[in-house]
């Protein structure tokens, strides 16, 4: 069962889905929750989610978050050029400078391909 579920009347994204979240209140903050909504004629849920969307809209031009998120966005862009490094040294095949191309298979060790292959001009030893 997926815990995602279409969003009614979304304001956001047309077909936003949402997910369940369960929170943990005191019987005093659940009670002023419950008379709010009753008095905004809205459902506890409905109220919930206004105040996380403010709280959210607010927390975007928090100074201090944004410097954080600045922070955390060079730090994964240090790990993505690390992970990027490892896999082309795994993967990328060298260049002709270095005498390969990409696709072609280095000569075996010993003598040429045409000699291993039976090359009717050169001698096999």
């Amino acid at each position: 069962m997926s815990d995602t579920t279409p969003r009614p009347g979304s304001s956001d994204v047309p077909s936003a889905e949402v997910r369940p979240l369960s929170v943990r209140m005191t019987e005093g903050t659940r009670a002023q929750l419950d008379l709010i909504a009753q008095l905004n004629d809205r459902s506890v849920t409905e109220e919930v989610r206004e105040a996380l969307e403010f709280w959210i809209g607010r927390s975007k031009s928090d100074p201090k978050l944004l410097q954080r998120a600045d922070a955390v966005k060079a730090q994964i862009e240090r790990e993505a050029a690390t992970k990027r490094g490892a896999i082309a040294a795994i993967f990328d095949v060298p260049t002709a400078k270095s005498g390969t191309a990409k696709g072609a298979a280095a000569p075996p060790k010993g003598g040429s391909s045409s000699t291993q292959l039976g090359d009717p001009a050169r001698p096999r030893i």
